[in-house]
């Protein structure tokens, strides 16, 4: 059970890194489209993640209580933990990616909004 939870936690990790990678791709080709498209899937992903630590908590604390030598999966944790780390940095690297695209974005929405009024389109009757 604890090596399965393992696994799947680091399976989703990896993709996650995976579609993280994608998103930075496709900012820098303006793709996006396909990072909204990816959106929820992460979203899912992140909290599939987030419940197995949880579940993984529990079954350790199970395989303590039942004198399981639990060093067996050190090394499956010692990984999983790299690429947990792995994707906080790829989380950070798109942060700084997307923030000044944001405040860029931000910045023509104020200048329209500065030339033009809080209203870009002008109604008649």
């Amino acid at each position: 059970m604890v090596a399965d939870l393992i696994n799947d936690m680091l399976e989703q990790t990896l993709k996650l890194q995976g579609h993280i990678l994608e998103d930075i791709e496709d900012i820098k080709a303006a793709n996006h489209e396909k990072l909204l498209d990816r959106n929820e899937d992460k979203l899912e992903m992140m909290q599939n993640l987030a419940s197995k630590k949880v579940e993984l908590n529990k079954a350790l604390h199970h395989a303590i209580q039942n004198n399981e030598d639990i060093n067996q999966y050190r090394a499956s944790v010692d990984q999983l933990e790299i690429e947990l780390k792995k994707l906080y940095l790829l989380n950070a690297r798109l942060g700084s990616i997307v923030e000044p695209v944001r405040k860029m974005y931000k910045e023509i929405v104020d200048d329209i909004v500065c030339e033009y009024g809080s209203s870009i389109i002008e109604v008649k009757a």
